[in-house]
């Protein structure tokens, strides 16, 4: 069991950027997988993007333009980073970890994109 903390939600004006960060405390035996979903007020979660341990990014194709995933395994940490940001970008954005079949979730961050 790891605690996730997750920071850098803030409220953005259309077109900016914002970078989001994730960490955890704990110790993980074992690759594992650490990510960003997102779920809009009504909405199903979805992934945002996700990185493995040996450092291969997934993001869906309708973000990859937009958003990009880095980590520090130094600090057992990922950034998710957020450019041209818009309106449909608002959301609760929340950090996962992944280790075999099991998902860890944090208690998420508010993204709110507005003029």
């Amino acid at each position: 069991q790891v605690h996730i903390h997750e920071s850098g939600g803030d409220l953005v004006q259309p077109g900016g950027s914002l970078t989001l960060s994730c960490a955890f405390d704990g110790t993980i035996s074992g690759p594992y997988t650490m990510g960003w979903y997102r779920q809009a007020p009504g909405q199903q979660r979805e992934m945002v993007a996700q990185i493995t341990y040996t450092g291969t990014q997934i993001t869906p194709e309708s973000l990859a333009a937009r958003f990009s995933i880095s980590k520090d395994n130094t600090r057992d940490a990922v950034y998710l980073h957020m450019k041209d940001l818009s309106t449909e970008d608002t959301a609760v954005y929340y950090c996962m970890i992944e280790l075999g079949t099991t998902i860890q979730w944090g208690q998420g961050t508010q993204v709110t994109v507005t003029s």
